[in-house]
C-alpha cells in the first residue's frame, strides 16, 4: 500500500499563498531599489545644477524684462527660488535615468514584441516634452506676461518666488500636453485604447481641451486660452493618426 503524500501549499511555488505572498514582497523590494537609484541620480544631477541655477533662473526671468524687474520680501525666497529651480533642472537631467529605472521595473510584466515600443514611447516623448516647453517659453509666456503685468496700467513688480512657480508650473503642464501623442500611440500598440474610439470622441476631447487649457492658461483672456487650445487640439488629431499608424502596424504584424 502506497503511503499518501500530501505537499504543503506553503512550499508549492507554483500558487502557494506563501509563495505569492513572497513574489509580491520581491516586487515591492525591487521597486525599493529602482527608487532609490531614481533618487539618487535626482540628487546626483541637482547638486550638478547648483552650477547654473542662477542662469537658468534669470533666463526664467527674461518674460517680465529682467531679473531686475522682480522683487523679493522674504530672507529665505531668494535661497528658495535657487533651490527650487535646481531642484527642477536636476529632474530634467535625470530623466532619462527615472524612466530608465520605472521601465526596468515594468518590462519584465511585457510581452518581447512590445518592449521596444516602450523605448520609442520615451525617446519621442522626450522630445515632444521639449518642444512643449520651448512653445511654452517662447509663444505662451511673453504673451500671458505681458497681459498680466499691463493689465489695469497698474504698474506691477513681481515677486520673485511667485513668479517663479508660475513660469516652472505653466512650463511643466505644456511639456506634459505636448506628450499626448506618443503616449496615446503606446496605448493603442498595448491595447489599451483604439483609433477609432479616439476618432469617434474628438468632440468630447476639445470640450476636455478648453477645460484643461482654461485651467493651465494664466490669464482669463479667451486669446491666450485659445492659443494654447490650438496646438494641443492638433497634438489630438496627431494622437489619432499616431493610433491608426500603430493598428496598422499590429495587423501586419499579426498577419
Amino acid at each position: 500500500m502506497k503511503k499518501s503524500t500530501t505537499v504543503d501549499p506553503t512550499l508549492d511555488p507554483s500558487g502557494g499563498s506563501d509563495a505569492s505572498l513572497m513574489t509580491f514582497w520581491e516586487h515591492i523590494e525591487e521597486l525599493r531599489k529602482r527608487l532609490f537609484i531614481a533618487l539618487l541620480a535626482i540628487g546626483a544631477a541637482t547638486a550638478v545644477s547648483f552650477a547654473f541655477a542662477e542662469n537658468v533662473i534669470k533666463l526664467l526671468a527674461e518674460p517680465a524684462g529682467s531679473i531686475q524687474a522682480l522683487q523679493s520680501i522674504e530672507v529665505t525666497e531668494n535661497v528658495a527660488v535657487f533651490m527650487r529651480v535646481s531642484l527642477l533642472c536636476g529632474v530634467t537631467i535625470a530623466m532619462p535615468v527615472i524612466l530608465y529605472e520605472l521601465l526596468a521595473f515594468i518590462l519584465p510584466g511585457l510581452k518581447t514584441g512590445e518592449k521596444h515600443w516602450i523605448f520609442i514611447t520615451i525617446f519621442f516623448g522626450t522630445i515632444l516634452f521639449l518642444a512643449g516647453t520651448a512653445f511654452a517659453y517662447f509663444v505662451m509666456l511673453p504673451a500671458s506676461v505681458t497681459f498680466l503685468i499691463n493689465f489695469l496700467s497698474v504698474e506691477t513688480k513681481p515677486r520673485l518666488s511667485s513668479y517663479i512657480n508660475f513660469i516652472t508650473s505653466l512650463i511643466f503642464w505644456l511639456g506634459v500636453g505636448f506628450q499626448f501623442p506618443i503616449i496615446i500611440f503606446a496605448f493603442v500598440k498595448l491595447n489599451i485604447l483604439s483609433a477609432k474610439t479616439l476618432a469617434g470622441g474628438w468632440r468630447y476631447s476639445l470640450v476636455i481641451i478648453a477645460i484643461l487649457a482654461a485651467m493651465i492658461t494664466p490669464t482669463v483672456d479667451p486669446v491666450n486660452m485659445v492659443l494654447l487650445m490650438a496646438p494641443l487640439f492638433v497634438l489630438y488629431l496627431l494622437s489619432v493618426l499616431f493610433a491608426f499608424i500603430a493598428t496598422g502596424k499590429k495587423k501586419q504584424a499579426d498577419s
